[in-house]
């Protein structure tokens, strides 16, 4: 197998072998602790300019299918690394093994090397730009490369990512029994910032007729179709960068019930002139407890994201309806006038667990008059 570095912008360097495509290719460093799932967190577009290291040892041994994917077109990472490559994969519903996956998709993996130690540092420092390289195995000369980059951040990663014409979803979950989706009697205009799949499924199961819309439909599009409701999908990078998301969002609330999701959660508060802020390695991964405010049940949740809205911000035109247990940070809020409300946290999986799929039946409910505004407790902070 070939030698492969890995270069952090740092300067530390990680030494293995490569799999996948051959090559180099620079992205921000991030780790996912999901144990399984990975083919789902390969396409999922908001990976899109990002590297991603997983935590869990072993990788491959199931391959990958024509069917767990999130979005069209193959993986979005710009990179994979992992402590050990299985390349024997053993599943009923594989079609290929994982390595030939990233090869025929031409993304740089490399393994073999201490995930634990990199996650750690990682952890300690902070996620960073990074390079790996299958050919070029002076780590000089690489770390020359991954400091002239300019980051993520310099980038509009959701116009790479988004549809380029509207089209109907019309396919439910996965089921080993298949059953209808039921009646469905509200229609939802889902703005794609580089929607997952699993999203689109879950609303039709939530009893919803989707139309799924590119990232930069102006506002007046979008209500010329009276729809029921508004959406705004997960996506990849810096929320202020998609000015044309934030300004659209701006022109919608209080016209339609909207409900965001990660990237629309951000962009919800930045429409509303608040402030996102970076966390230092970010939220990935499938094993993240937050409370529900409103119902006070704690759910294990799965997440993808590098920033979090500021809640305080936004002078109390919201009210906090989740917060992360790890580390305390703001995962959803509720507007105090409008029927608006969004999550930090992915509720549709994909992969990962399944205890707040119901917050997509809380956007039906908003739709059919149940909205309750937030209500601002001072003394408590900001909650329902």
């Amino acid at each position: 197998m070939k030698k492969a570095l890995l270069v952090l912008a740092d300067g530390t360097v990680f030494e293995g072998t490569n799999f996948g495509a051959s090559g180099e290719s620079i992205g921000e460093v991030v780790f996912n602790t999901s144990m399984t799932g990975y083919q789902e967190i390969l396409t999922d577009a908001s990976y899109k300019g990002q590297i991603v290291t997983m935590t869990y040892t072993q990788m491959g041994n199931y391959g990958v299918n024509e069917e767990d994917v999130e979005s069209s077109d193959g993986p979005k990472v710009s990179g994979f690394v992992v402590k050990e490559y299985l390349d024997f994969p053993s599943n009923w519903r594989a079609t290929a093994s994982l390595g030939d996956y990233l090869r025929d998709s031409n993304i740089v993996g490399i393994q073999g090397l201490d995930t634990r130690a990199l996650t750690k540092h990682l952890r300690n420092n902070g996620a960073q730009m990074g390079i790996i390289s299958s050919e070029d195995l002076n780590p000089h000369s690489l770390l020359e490369k991954v400091r002239a980059h300019p980051g993520i951040s310099a980038f509009d990663l959701v116009s790479e990512v988004t549809s380029t014409k509207p089209y109907a979803w019309d396919n439910g979950c996965w089921k080993w029994a298949p059953m209808e989706a039921g009646k469905r009697r509200h229609k939802v205009i889902m703005y794609d910032f580089g929607v997952k799949y699993n999203i689109l499924r879950n609303m039709v199961d939530a009893g919803f007729i989707v139309k799924v819309v590119p990232g930069n439909t102006p506002a007046e599009a979008v209500l010329e179709e009276n729809p029921d409701g508004i959406m705004l999908s997960n996506g990849p990078g810096d929320p202020e960068t998609v000015t044309y998301a934030i300004e659209n969002s701006r022109k919608l609330m209080g016209k339609k019930p909207i409900f965001g999701i990660c990237l629309g959660h951000q962009i919800l508060g930045l429409a509303m002139h608040g402030k996102t802020y970076k966390l230092k390695f970010g939220h990935h991964g499938g094993n993240h407890p937050v409370k529900d405010l409103i119902t006070g049940r704690v759910e294990i949740t799965s997440q993808n994201h590098n920033y979090c809205v500021d809640i305080k911000s936004l002078k109390g035109q919201v009210g906090l309806t989740h917060k992360n247990l790890y580390d305390g940070t703001e995962e959803g809020m509720q507007h105090t006038e409008f029927p608006l409300f969004s999550v930090q946290h992915h509720p549709e999986a994909g992969p990962g667990p399944n205890d707040s799929l119901h917050i997509f039946g809380r956007f039906r409910e908003m739709i059919e008059g149940k909205f309750q505004p937030a209500i601002i407790n001072l003394k408590d902070g900001a909650k329902i």
